[in-house]
């Protein structure tokens, strides 16, 4: 058999004695054997064009080492008592094996936490030794995200077989964006600024005549991992400009719209690639990467609901407003909301089925209140009457936990937007999905997100806040 060697090391390799060769050679031996079968017997070294295709394998490699959850358990915990609340705080802060889906804050509180695989005796233990009634949601979540990653459009997916039966990678939503600008004179390619890792953060303006209408702004998958999100952002610009509705083409035409599916660039790209739980941006803060970007606008920044810490998931970052996405977000809402009359502000998270409306970081009331708890209401209604599904209505703080420095309540209280929500969408509370939710689940969930926007729209200019 002839011999082949590359400049990259200028070693032979071989099989070992037994047989078994070490992880890290195994790339250059399929490379490397390439040159064995090349139409040139005459050739005994790989050839420049042989070690080019090698950096490529290992860049590759290296570009696809993913994250895996398997065994990992999730489980849904109940808080009965204090003690209960401080002991699932002091597990919060002492393991970095088990990942909260929120805080333990008091009794009679359910809590969602994912323990890896490790883990897992130690921590039924745990709950059997302290009595904390509790159930399995999922045996071995990796076979979920196995799932998950099938339901995945091809990178290379064209334009014009962009759909909501498959989740899509951000550059193929990237180019739907600008096929879409390109064809339609209403839409116009919005690049909102850059992320941390310098992506850009693409939207769209949709405006159907030059008249000085109010807007509506929608932001969408701040979270990474929240892939529900910036499905239902694109479904919602699908439905606004192509509907043949004439009830959604007076919806269209009756504001101008603002839609971003995916201002956490950085961070969806990763989940495809890195880590199918990622929620923070990619911002690298020593040995921990990402800013929880939901907690990192300027009102209220830090108070509650946010760590310190940059290896935990909702880290607040070092400073208010100092993230790229964050800082780009605020510059382009604050040099637009009085000009272009940015009246509502919509924000598109999962999961849990909720219709919320600042604040998060205190009880505190806003002034329009009464009036955002019943456009809320009834935006939860409208769901009903449309899917059946139950939506929950209310104020962040009251409905589903304190939280402070998020980009709605940055809306209302400093910029004064006075109709500000913030959707959870499917699934529910305790789904036993998280937020791994089945494509097959794509076009309901749009659909009654976008059927409860209409609601949120109209029953707003009732109340004259579009004159």
């Amino acid at each position: 058999m002839e011999k082949c060697y590359t400049d990259f090391n200028l070693r032979r390799i071989e099989m070992s004695p037994k047989g078994w060769t070490p992880q890290p050679l195994l790339l250059l031996l399929l490379v490397s054997s390439a040159c064995l079968i090349r139409e040139s017997k005459a050739a005994s070294f790989c050839t420049k064009a042989d070690q080019c295709a090698l950096d490529e394998e290992l860049k590759k490699a290296a570009d696809s080492v993913q994250a895996r959850y398997d065994h990992t358990r999730i489980y849904q915990v109940e808080l009965a008592s204090e003690e209960h609340v401080r002991l699932f705080q002091a597990l919060e802060q002492a393991s970095d094996s088990c990942s909260f889906m929120g805080h333990a804050r008091q009794p009679g509180q359910k809590l969602t936490i994912m323990v890896t695989g490790a883990k897992v005796a130690d921590f039924d233990d745990l709950v059997h030794s302290y009595n904390v009634t509790h159930r399995v949601l999922n045996h071995n979540f990796q076979a979920l995200i196995d799932a998950n990653y099938r339901e995945v459009a091809p990178e290379d997916t064209k334009p014009e077989e962009f759909d909501w039966k498959r989740y899509h990678p951000l550059e193929s939503i990237n180019a739907w964006l600008r096929n879409l600008a390109e064809t339609h004179p209403e839409v116009h390619l919005v690049d909102m600024g850059r992320s941390a890792q310098g992506r850009s953060i693409l939207g769209v303006k949709i405006a159907f005549d030059n008249e000085n209408r109010t807007t509506v702004f929608v932001e969408s998958g701040i979270h990474a991992r929240e892939w529900i999100a910036p499905a239902t952002a694109t479904y919602i610009i699908d439905q606004l400009v192509n509907s043949r509705d004439p009830a959604v083409q007076a919806l269209a035409r009756s504001q101008n719209w603002y839609i971003f599916p995916t201002t956490n660039p950085d961070g969806y790209l990763y989940t495809f690639h890195g880590d199918r739980m990622w929620r923070k941006n990619r911002a690298l803060f020593g040995i921990c990467r990402g800013v929880d970007l939901n907690r990192n606008f300027p009102f209220h920044w830090n108070v509650t609901g946010a760590s310190g810490d940059p290896c935990r998931y909702d880290y607040s970052g070092p400073a208010a407003a100092s993230e790229a996405e964050t800082k780009v977000m605020i510059e382009f809402l604050k040099h637009r909301v009085v000009s272009e009359r940015i009246r509502t502000f919509i924000a598109l998270h999962s999961y849990s089925q909720m219709i919320m409306f600042p604040y998060g970081h205190s009880a505190e009331r806003v002034d329009n209140y009464q009036d955002l708890t019943e456009i809320g209401q009834l935006a939860a209604q409208k769901i009903k009457d449309v899917s059946g599904r139950i939506y929950k209505s209310g104020s962040i703080y009251e409905t589903i936990y304190p939280s402070a420095g998020g980009s709605k309540d940055w809306a209302h209280g400093e910029l004064k937007i006075p109709i500000t929500f913030s959707y959870e969408l499917r699934g529910a509370a305790d789904s036993e999905d998280l937020f791994i939710l089945s494509a097959k689940e794509i076009e309901p969930t749009a659909v009654e997100a976008f059927a409860s926007l209409q609601t949120i729209v109209q029953e707003a200019g009732k109340r004259g806040y579009y004159q």
